[in-house]
């Protein structure tokens, strides 16, 4: 399970030189993938390998550095919701959107393990832990993330959204 970036899926964007609506419109983007692999967890007859990993790559495409890039200003702007504090914790802001990256890098490649219906490893086993907490969220190496369920993987991912939005979100 290399992490490889997969191909881009292209959806219409707000003008570049509006980094505000430009990141609400990637989060949004994101958040609708997650639910995409979120609705076939739940109902995995509904499985497909390529709408699996075009939402991985939705969220690939949109996490890491490009995530990082679109906090770098405009956090003072009246429509956002970032904090301040990103600048203070930048350290820890790019490494969460690292994170996000590479869970979803990890969700692609099962993906693409998985061509026909969703397998049993894709599937978290009874007991398995779900992460670590909202404080525990930390970047697994590619051969830990290759060894566990997509599920968990995905539960992982979600967790670092969660850690992110409560160290550095408004919420109103």
């Amino acid at each position: 399970m290399g992490f490889v970036a997969a191909t881009s899926v292209s959806t219409s964007a707000p003008p570049s030189d509006d980094i505000v609506a430009l990141r609400q419109a990637d989060m949004k983007a994101m958040s609708d993938a997650a639910k995409t692999i979120s609705d076939m967890f739940r109902a995995p007859e509904s499985y497909s390998s390529t709408e699996f990993r075009r939402a991985a790559d939705i969220i690939v495409d949109r996490a890491g550095a490009v995530l990082a890039g679109h906090f770098a200003g405009g956090t003072d702007d009246p429509r956002s919701k970032a904090k301040p504090d990103i600048a203070q914790e930048r350290d820890r802001f790019d490494r969460l959107a690292d994170d996000l990256r590479n869970y979803a890098l990890a969700l692609d490649a099962a993906g693409e393990a998985s061509p026909g219906a969703m397998t049993e490893r894709m599937r978290m086993k009874p007991g398995e832990p779900k992460g670590g907490g909202p404080l525990g969220i930390h970047v697994r190496n590619e051969t830990e993330l290759s060894s566990i369920s997509a599920e968990h993987v995905f539960h992982l991912m979600l967790q670092t959204c969660t850690t992110c939005h409560a160290a550095f979100r408004i919420h109103r």
